[in-house]
């Protein structure tokens, strides 16, 4: 019994998980004509307004297998399938008229042989039939993605094998080259390297390095006026103005003299004078 137990728990433990990765609750089924030709399907030579099935489409994973499910809408009663599988013929193929139309392989083990029949699938919208495709897409990436990750893993656990572990006495020695600076000198010390000096007094190891004076600052530019000829047109004009303000100042100074020479008296006479010849 015990025996029995642990078996069935190890089953269990085995047994892939199911994840629906893609539902419509209105798909609609066609039987199609033959292909005739290597030509694609097109939709058109179906009568698309007159289906054979009406239902929900299920896209489900299973471990390593996609299975894609025509089931009842109130029963759950399973109407055909197909299945994805890596390195197989891929079982959805679109048609060349329409986005929302595409045939399906499906396949049923029917008294121990297995049988496949080609079939239509519609749908209402686009973007249903976008998600279909991508679901399938993304189902085949993930198959990649595990192969690669297998490969990788059989990869490492050969490169690991190797050991490199210090066995028992072995001993690891690293020889370092000191080269300090010497290698990597500054444009500083490669110009102070000609006023490098050593003082006698003071320890040889001791040096002093003496750098140059800075450069002197530019001196300011010198603006050097220049003395136009003597007999310029602009002298002769100063000239003059100035000989024309010496007879103007010489004339004033000779009218103010005058009227301070005239007494007051014959100021007001004159004055009242003109009064008189006005009244």
């Amino acid at each position: 019994m015990k025996q029995d137990l642990h078996s069935s728990e190890g089953e269990q433990e085995t047994e892939a998980v199911e994840f629906v990765l893609f539902q419509v609750n209105e798909c609609y089924v066609y039987l199609i004509p033959p292909r005739k030709s290597a030509a694609s399907y097109r939709a058109d030579e179906w009568n698309v307004n007159k289906w054979e099935w009406e239902g929900v489409l299920k896209v489900v994973s299973k471990g390593e297998e996609c299975i894609i499910k025509l089931e009842d809408k109130t029963t759950g009663e399973l109407y055909a399938r197909a299945f994805l599988r890596k390195g197989e013929p891929h079982p959805v193929e679109a048609v060349i008229d329409s986005s929302r139309y595409f045939v399906l392989r499906v396949e049923e083990n029917i008294g121990g042989r297995l049988r496949h029949a080609f079939i239509g699938i519609g749908f209402r919208e686009r973007p249903q039939a976008y998600d279909f495709q991508a679901a399938l897409h993304d189902h085949m990436n993930y198959l990649n993605k595990k192969k690669t990750a297998e490969e990788m893993e059989q990869h490492y656990q050969k490169t690991s094998s190797v050991d490199y572990s210090l066995k028992e006495g072995e001993t690891l020695v690293l020889q370092l080259k000191n080269k300090g600076w010497c290698g990597s000198k500054s444009a500083f010390f490669e110009q102070g390297l000609g006023n490098l000096r050593l003082d006698e007094t003071v320890n040889p190891k001791e040096t002093k390095i003496c750098l140059p004076p800075p450069p002197p600052a530019p001196l300011s530019p010198v603006l050097t006026v220049q003395k136009p000829p003597m007999d310029s047109p602009s002298d002769i004009a100063l000239n003059e103005t100035k000989t024309t303000t010496t007879t103007t100042s010489e004339s004033q100074s000779e009218k103010w003299s005058s009227l301070e020479k005239e007494s007051p008296q014959d100021t007001a006479e004159d004055d009242f004078g003109d009064f008189q010849a006005a009244g």
